[in-house]
């Protein structure tokens, strides 16, 4: 409860357990085993700091956390611990809380979104559970997308950014450092499982404005922030990152305001020790860093564990305010842990603090705060007072109502696709494909005409050929019709001879006949005429 400007948290006998809200914001720690009352003692602190007007921040993994939005049930046992509490002189009372529902996967509340840029690749590499050499990769590919302009927005944006620097690394291995296809491969799988996980829903745009968690009703009481993380918490690493993203954003955008009278937000991390599992030295470092200097932005951390083990050392020795419910001892490790929760309080000589915690009773705990001076008071064993709000889930309906009703409702409501780093590398690699079409269409073009003139060249060759071929066959033609010619010659004139020689030999044949024919005639004449003139005879008939 809020009363007297201090959270009431648990009342003995002799006294009221108390934070001062000026000291709200120097942290806290709530831890116990399984069932003895810390997620009551988280929804008692939360309703408290509403009605103070500080808002909230807390994550719902088991569901029943969601009925701090309406009026919780006076029942019996509430009844009992109001009046062994004294409560009806504070005017305890069943009420509901100003509360905003949220929910990564944008179905039990508004949806949460942001920038894989906004993530960085340092959580984003918790998230995908890479090594140390995975993760100097993943870092350089932020690099590259951050100085070539390619804005990573989703997951489609990271995809395509890793292809592209994988596809180029020999053009980047000088400026940022060695790239192994190794890592980029390993990478993509590990974004494939987180995707299974319901991841790309969280990355997109609209981004989350952190400052709509710094909200409160009209009149006055500050917004609990209730994330639904039933779902996510099925993928402990993405739950527990995205805290973690959530506290590193919270710590970026607030700014230096000093001590303040009040914190301007309390946030609860629920499960604690899954944020801190197999943390590397480095990392959990700059997580002591941001819880060291939260403070300063007026901002206070609670973290809820079973063991305060779950929580590293370094920032345990911040965590001014704390709860201790029961823890149980049955083996020696447990039995330790046990001391070690004891020797973090300051001793109460009216009991042994060591018992005690093996002792407390469920809704019972161990309280020690802060004083006005900042220093932890005595531990004191006390009871944690009773929720004013229903203690359990709600159904639909009345969750949706209470998102409809809200001054968020529409803000988040639709991603935005705007262009990004997707888009541009998908342009370049189309543009690309396009020149690489272009250069391989003008290849082929000149292999065409290389081969058409080749082809011609060929033709013309052949061409050439049959006409040299042609003219050798006129020329053969030519030589033999002249040979035929020479020869018919040859055999006319043969035949001409011949011919002469038959007409000559014909023509002797008769000079010869006719010589004789007139040789005898002379003769005979010669003998009959007398021999002048048959000689005479003779050759007249010789040429006639």
């Amino acid at each position: 409860m809020y009363t007297n400007d201090k959270i009431l948290v648990g009342k003995n006998e002799d006294k009221e357990l108390s934070i001062l809200l000026n000291m709200a914001n120097r942290h806290g720690l709530i831890t116990g085993a399984s069932g003895t009352g810390k997620t009551i003692t988280l929804k008692v602190m939360a309703e408290s700091f509403s009605d103070a007007g500080v808002p909230v921040f807390l994550a719902d993994v088991k569901g029943d956390l969601a009925g701090t939005a309406i009026e919780g049930d006076f029942n019996e046992n509430i009844q009992k611990r109001v009046t062994k509490l004294g409560l009806e002189q504070y005017g305890y009372e069943c009420k509901k809380f100003p509360v905003r529902f949220w929910d990564l996967y944008g179905e039990n509340g508004h949806p949460i979104r942001t920038t894989i840029s906004s993530v960085g690749s340092d959580i984003l590499s918790m998230m995908l559970g890479l090594s140390e050499a995975q993760e100097g990769n993943l870092a350089i590919v932020f690099e590259v997308a951050k100085d070539e302009g390619l804005e990573l927005i989703n997951l489609a944006d990271l995809r395509s950014t890793l292809q592209y620097v994988a596809e180029n690394k020999d053009k980047y291995i000088t400026k940022y450092g060695n790239i192994t296809t190794q890592s980029i491969g390993v990478i993509q799988r590990s974004l494939l499982a987180l995707e299974k996980q319901g991841a790309d829903k969280f990355f997109g745009e609209p981004a989350l404005d952190i400052h709509d968690f710094f909200s409160a009703d009209s009149d006055g009481h500050g917004i609990i922030n209730i994330l639904h993380a039933v779902e996510l918490f099925q993928s402990p690493d993405l739950y527990a990152s995205f805290l973690l993203w959530l506290l590193n954003t919270l710590f970026a955008s607030s700014p230096e305001v000093g001590d303040l009278d009040k914190p301007k937000m309390v946030f609860f991390f629920d499960e604690a020790h899954l944020l801190f599992n197999g943390m590397p030295s480095y990392r959990l470092k700059c997580i002591v860093q941001v819880v060291k200097l939260i403070r300063s932005r007026g901002i206070g951390l609670y973290f809820v564990s079973q063991n305060p083990t779950d929580v590293p050392d370094e920032i345990l020795a911040q965590l001014g305010n704390r709860v201790q419910h029961a823890l149980r001892a049955y083996t020696p490790s447990e039995q330790k842990i046990i001391k070690a929760a004891a020797d973090a309080f300051r001793t109460n000589p009216k009991f042994n603090t060591q018992d005690a915690i093996s002792e407390l009773g469920t809704g019972e705990a161990l309280i020690s705060f802060q004083n006005e001076k900042g220093a932890p008071e005595i531990v004191e064993r006390a009871t944690i007072l009773p929720p004013q709000s229903y203690m359990g889930a709600i159904n639909d309906m009345v969750r949706m109502k209470i998102i409809n009703n809200s001054d968020l409702c529409g803000k988040y409501d639709e991603a935005i696709d705007n262009e990004s780093a997707h888009e541009k590398i998908s342009k370049h690699n189309e543009e690309k494909a396009a020149a690489k079409a272009e250069e391989e269409k003008k290849v082929q073009e000149e292999k065409a005409a290389a081969a058409k003139a080749k082809e011609e060249e060929k033709q013309r060759k052949e061409e050439a050929k049959a006409a040299r071929e042609a003219e050798r066959q006129a020329a053969a033609e030519a030589r033999a019709k002249t040979a035929e010619e020479r020869q018919k010659l040859a055999i006319q004139k043969q035949q001409e001879a011949l011919a002469a020689k038959k007409k000559a030999n014909s023509l002797g044949g008769k000079i010869e006949k006719t010589v004789t024919t007139g040789v005898q005639r002379g003769v005979t004449n010669a003998i009959s005429s007398g021999i002048s003139k048959g000689i005479k005879s003779t050759l007249k008939n010789i040429f006639k």
